[in-house]
């Protein structure tokens, strides 16, 4: 089969990477086009373009997927199947351009957590499980019939990113059996009304730094779950002593704290610790507004509170 890839960012790359090992033919890359990026407005390509570039496939980075010329070009190329990672939203006339469809990997187990966010929202949640899903894609996001899925069994403690690290892996072998299903029509569709008739579904809506703060009134074990479910990126934060204090790893105790939620408590060496609805968490890995990221300890010596 012809296959055009689209995706942007590194856990894109895994997939497209797996594909190319697998024999598969990539007649095209689509990805996000360059952009300015730090103080020195360098220009910044996608993870998925230097992977592209580095290995001589072709690449295509429309500003408008609805642009003639991209479609032109689009279908120029005869693709059978398209191959969405990471992407943007698609206009109906580029995902039902190839005869085979367009197929997308989606991290999480479909029709869970259909949103921007779903291996954030899973962990802020206290998931017991997650995974990785491949579908065909329609109108409506995230919403296509279901081809096939792998489940992983969550800890309770691994953050966003340790989770991201898990399914990036995961989800590029789900896609090979994908397309090589897809290519010898070795598969069947599950329409996901089904899956979801009479279960309550969660979504996965984009984060926003609004969502980010803590608030001290809620569940030590809320929390915990938030603080890792946004660790490392976008990452919870509180405010101390007028300045945003960012948090990337913590600890929780259910006890009487004693003191409103809110306040906190710290021998200025070790420990620092704030009271929440029901105990305290101990903040283990911060980053103060303006400062490097470090251990509590470092922090502390840094900052007397």
């Amino acid at each position: 089969m012809r296959i055009i890839f689209m995706g942007t960012p590194q856990f894109a790359v895994v997939s497209l990477d797996a594909l190319i090992k697998a024999g598969c033919d990539i007649v095209a890359v689509v990805t996000a086009p360059d952009k300015p990026a730090g103080r020195g407005q360098k220009i910044n390509e996608s993870a998925v373009k230097q992977y592209a570039v580095l290995n001589g496939l072709k690449v295509l980075q429309p500003e408008k997927l609805k642009s003639p010329e991209f479609i032109e070009e689009l279908g120029s190329l005869q693709a059978d199947l398209q191959v969405v990672v990471a992407f943007r939203m698609l206009p109906e006339e580029v995902w039902s351009m190839p005869p085979k469809g367009t197929i997308n990997l989606h991290a999480s187990l479909l029709p869970q957590y259909r949103g921007a966010a779903p291996i954030n929202w899973a962990i802020i949640n206290g998931e017991a499980e997650s995974g990785v899903t491949t579908f065909f894609l329609k109108h409506e996001i995230d919403s296509g019939n279901i081809l096939f899925t792998e489940k992983v069994t969550l800890t309770g403690h691994e953050t966003a990113g340790e989770l991201h690290d898990r399914l990036i892996n995961k989800g590029a072998g789900l896609l090979v059996k994908t397309v090589k299903g897809v290519e010898s029509g070795r598969y069947s569709e599950h329409p996901q009304e089904q899956l979801a008739a009479g279960v309550e579904l969660k979504r996965a809506p984009k984060i926003f730094k609004e969502d980010c703060l803590i608030d001290w009134n809620q569940p030590a074990k809320t929390l915990y779950d938030k603080i890792r479910g946004l660790s490392p990126l976008p990452t919870a934060y509180t405010v101390l002593n007028g300045k945003t204090l960012k948090t990337f790893q913590s600890e929780y105790e259910v006890i009487e704290p004693g003191m409103q939620p809110g306040g906190f408590l710290t021998d200025n060496k070790t420990y620092l610790k704030f009271a929440t609805g029901d105990g305290f968490i101990s903040l283990k890995d911060v980053q103060m507004e303006g400062k490097k990221r470090m251990d509590i300890e470092q922090f502390l010596r840094g900052n007397k509170l």
